[in-house]
């Protein structure tokens, strides 16, 4: 993608692209969960875990969502 005179990268990026969910539940083997494997999150989408500094909690990223057929039939 071309970036317009004048401008970075960072005028691209969606403002709503960080998601912080506190207090969320994960299965225990998830806080040794390896940094090269995609899990999948239930209902949610695909995840990476995320090696950088996160005060001692496994931080997860979303790589993919799922679709949601329900709320596409619900809506129309």
């Amino acid at each position: 993608m071309d970036v317009e005179h004048g401008k970075t990268f960072l005028d691209n990026i969606n403002p709503n692209s960080l998601t912080v969910i506190e207090g969320a539940f994960g299965e225990p083997s998830l806080a040794v969960a390896c940094e090269s494997i995609n899990y999948q999150f239930e209902r949610q989408g695909y995840f990476i875990r995320d090696t950088g500094n996160s005060g001692g909690k496994p931080v997860f990223n979303k790589t993919i969502g799922l679709r949601d057929t329900w709320a596409k039939i619900n809506k129309g």
